[in-house]
This record gives structure tokens, sequence and C-alpha cells, in this order.
């Protein structure tokens, strides 16, 4: 999976679960909810992700791509 599709999935996580604590717990967790929407517009700005520096010193993105195989690929041989 690619670095920025771990950065949706994990956002969205973020996102669901600060919501839920809001719901369940405490309507302040509602700031982490802003915090991650703050975080994903300021990205979107300057091209610059804390989360991407953080995935790529775990590894993540270093792996080969994959591609898919398309149906025209396997109707040509």
């Amino acid at each position: 999976m690619s670095v920025e599709r771990w950065i949706r999935l994990i956002a969205g996580a973020f996102i669901i679960a600060s919501v839920a604590l809001s719901y369940f717990h405490s309507r302040y967790w509602l700031w982490f909810t802003l915090f991650v929407g703050v975080n994903l517009f300021q990205s979107a700005l300057t091209r610059w992700c804390l989360m991407e520096d953080i995935l790529r010193k775990f590894g993540v993105g270093r792996e080969a791509a994959h591609p898919i195989p398309s149906d025209t690929a396997h109707a040509q041989s």
C-alpha cells in the first residue's frame, strides 16, 4: 500500500476514533478531530506531512510496486 493510502487510512481512523470518544466520553475529543483536519489542510498547502515522515521511518512505501494486470493484457496473450 502506498504512503498516501496509509495516511488516508490513519487520518480516517483518527477521525472516527475521536468522534466516537467525543460521543461516549467527552466532547473535548473533538479538538483531536480538528487537529487532524488542520494537519490534512496544512499538508495539502505545504506538501509536507509529519505522518508521511513517520511512515517512511517505519519503511512504508519502500516495497516494490506490484502492477495490477489489466484485462487487456490477458486478452492479447
